[in-house]
């Protein structure tokens, strides 16, 4: 439970962690990260059973090798950046949800303990705005990028929603609707045109669960939305909204914030070194021939992961994203449309900015392999001596070998009940 709890401390540092930093570090999940492993191996080794490992984790393992592989034989007289450091340890996260989360319960909390660390960037953002009172710039941001933070806050919008369906306390219910309106605005004063699209499409969500909703439900939700583009219209200053406006013209003209010149240089520099790249952090060192003092980071996750790791890098990592999609097609219908448009509206999030190494993009992965795998009845952790070589496991007794599938309480809150799979939502 003391594991868990720092897994949920941490997940809920998320969308926040830059407000409170050192020079490079961020404090809330690093703290939390640390102690989350630390109490993980001693809970595996104490009760002496692992899980069977999914497709995302060995393909993220083999994309943590090649890349130490890469830079270990091509650039064996230079320290190891810190990027791939940020890797080994992202790989340590997507274990650490694995093995604490393996309950639909358990998972379901990490999904409100990002909500809940969305609402503090969501708030802290709009608090920036209100201090700034109409007369500070055209953008609004709390700690940090602010295309990214829109990124983060759009993320949590169906899951919100969701979980406004799945938690049991009704009270909890109105806290994750709430969000929405919340969460657009602040997304809004972001001034962010990636961010805009990235919100269209994670609001699909709530119009694809009304096929299931009741009557009084179906209002809540048009309801909810409604309030929400008043909101918007009301909060948003003009400057932002002339902002925004131009987002079709900066696609049609293939300007994207000054981002298309980076994605041709990145591939000039590609077809120079296709199958190992030029090693991790090394996309402005591979583009500074063609871009001079104008290099930047790539601003698209996966032409970064092509330049620096190759072709076999980028297989890799895609593998990883495959992976989860297959995983999440077998879940229950609403479930499934739930899973997918976050899945969607990750990928999305990932193509103006380089988010390869975000903690959010890996916790999201692991957090909905969690819950396709929960979804199956009898699933359990296998002793760690034979995990490798059996097939499968039998439930057998309580505490490690629990059925994944089993509703039980998250430690910080009332017990929760999943979102009843055949009845109307």
């Amino acid at each position: 439970m003391i594991a868990y709890a720092a897994l949920w401390l941490f997940v809920f540092g998320l969308p926040w962690e830059r407000v409170i930093t050192l020079p490079g570090i961020n404090i809330m999940s690093r703290i939390f990260g640390v102690l989350a492993l630390v109490l993980a191996v001693f809970a595996v080794v104490l009760s002496g059973r692992l899980r069977r490992w999914q497709s995302l984790h060995f393909a993220a393992l083999l994309f943590v090798v090649i890349a130490a592989f890469e830079l270990l034989v091509f650039h064996s007289g230079q320290r190891l950046p810190s990027k791939f450091w940020t890797y080994v340890q992202l790989l340590s996260v997507l274990w650490i949800i694995w093995e604490l989360a393996p309950t639909w319960s358990r998972v379901i909390w990490l999904f409100t303990a990002y909500v809940f660390g969305a609402y503090v960037a969501a708030l802290g953002t709009i608090m920036v705005y209100r201090r700034a009172a109409g007369s500070g710039p055209n953008r609004y941001s709390v700690g940090g990028d602010a295309n990214d933070l829109a990124m983060g806050l759009a993320l949590a919008l169906p899951i919100a929603w969701y979980l406004g369906m799945a938690h049991r306390k009704t009270w909890l219910r109105w806290v994750c609707r709430a969000y929405l309106p919340l969460g657009v605005i602040a997304i809004g004063l972001t001034g962010s045109r990636g961010g805009m699209i990235v919100t269209v499409l994670a609001l699909s969500f709530v119009p694809l669960s009304m096929t299931r909703l009741t009557p009084g439900r179906l209002t809540m939700a048009m309801a909810t939305l409604a309030l929400a583009g008043v909101l918007a219209v009301a909060y948003i200053p003009d400057a932002i909204v002339e902002r925004l406006a131009t987002t079709t013209t900066e696609i049609q003209d293939l300007h994207v914030g000054g981002r298309f010149k980076l994605w041709v240089a990145g591939f000039r520099a590609f077809a120079l070194k296709p199958v190992l790249g030029y090693g991790t952090s090394g996309f402005k060192e591979a583009v500074y021939p063609y871009l001079g003092d104008a290099t930047q980071v790539a601003h698209n996750s996966f032409i970064s992961v092509l330049v620096e790791q190759g072709i076999v890098g980028l297989l890799l990592y895609v593998t990883m994203f495959f992976g989860v999609y297959l995983s999440l097609l077998r879940l229950p219908r609403l479930e499934r449309r739930f899973a997918l448009v976050v899945f969607a509206t990750l990928v999305l999030s990932m193509m103006p900015l380089s988010m390869e190494e975000s903690k959010r993009v890996w916790f999201l992965l692991a957090a909905l392999v969690g819950l396709a795998k929960a979804s199956i009845p009898g699933a359990q952790a296998l002793p760690i001596a034979q995990w490798s070589v059996r097939r499968s496991a039998q439930t057998r007794g309580r505490g490690a070998g629990a059925p994944i599938g089993a509703r039980e309480p998250g430690p910080l809150a009332a017990p929760m009940r999943a979102v009843d799979r055949d009845a109307p939502a």
